[in-house]
């Protein structure tokens, strides 16, 4: 094999090692927080008979999908969006962004009960307590009377004796708009 062409590929050979490197340092910031690049290994030939092993990430990405005709779809749209903005607190932007949220998902008359649960129990009428929930989810609770009910379900810390609260968040089907939020006792 010619000089060059052998310079050459160890070259190409390198710089796809510097790449993997590179990739491999970027990966676990890259793909957010409880990954670890110790998971797994997986080798890439180097020139000659030398090995490098390569650190990646195995989890797989999460994956998030909607559907605009569902109220609890829509519900589950409102409080991941109203949760981000509680929890963003200190943003200049979030309680613009909070009263944005109620105008756009919450009849007039669901904000008015909002606005009183408020200003009789100093606590935040969407999710019914004075702090914010780490993790939420919302699973559909019945349907009649042209409204349809979701069950959201809130958990207030991580580990196995977590707290959750839950509350039955009553929409309109025909404009999907909450129209009552309960707290389930």
């Amino acid at each position: 094999m010619p000089m060059r062409v052998r310079t050459r590929r160890i070259l190409i050979a390198a710089a796809a090692l510097a790449a993997a490197g590179s990739l491999t340092a970027m990966t676990p910031a890259a793909a957010g927080p409880g990954t670890s690049p110790a998971r797994t290994a997986r080798t890439v030939a180097a020139p000659a008979t030398a090995a490098r092993t390569v650190s990646a990430s195995v989890a797989p990405a999460a994956a998030a999908q909607g559907d605009p005709r569902s109220v609890t779809q829509r519900v589950a749209d409102f409080y991941g969006a109203y949760i981000d903005t509680a929890w963003d607190g200190s943003d200049p932007a979030a309680g613009a962004d909070a009263k944005a949220l109620k105008a756009f998902y919450l009849t007039a008359g669901a904000r008015r009960a909002v606005a009183a649960y408020e200003a009789r129990e100093h606590a935040d009428g969407i999710l019914f307590a004075q702090n914010v929930p780490v993790k939420w989810k919302v699973a559909y609770a019945g349907s009649g009377g042209g409204h349809a009910t979701s069950r959201v379900y809130l958990t207030w810390s991580d580990g196995r004796n977590a707290q959750v609260t839950k509350i039955d968040v009553r929409s309109d089907l025909r404009t999907r708009k909450i129209t009552d939020l309960r707290p389930v006792r």
